[in-house]
């Protein structure tokens, strides 16, 4: 994590550079900034918003 801070990693890279994301991810809905994360198109961006979407739901436990 340091390294990545450090680096100034982008998020473009941060998810090219991951070694393997969880597949269930694309089973993630819901509204998160008032969009359904399951309608954004621009890969990337969806990409954030399922951890956007998992941090919300953790924060609610």
């Amino acid at each position: 994590m340091a390294r990545v801070l450090a680096d100034e990693t982008n998020f473009e890279d941060f998810f090219a550079q991951a070694p393997q994301l969880n597949p269930a991810r694309k089973l993630i809905t819901g509204v998160i900034c008032g969009i359904r994360v399951e309608d954004i198109i621009e890969p990337t961006m969806q990409e954030i918003r399922y951890l956007d979407k998992l941090i919300d739901e953790l924060a609610t436990w």
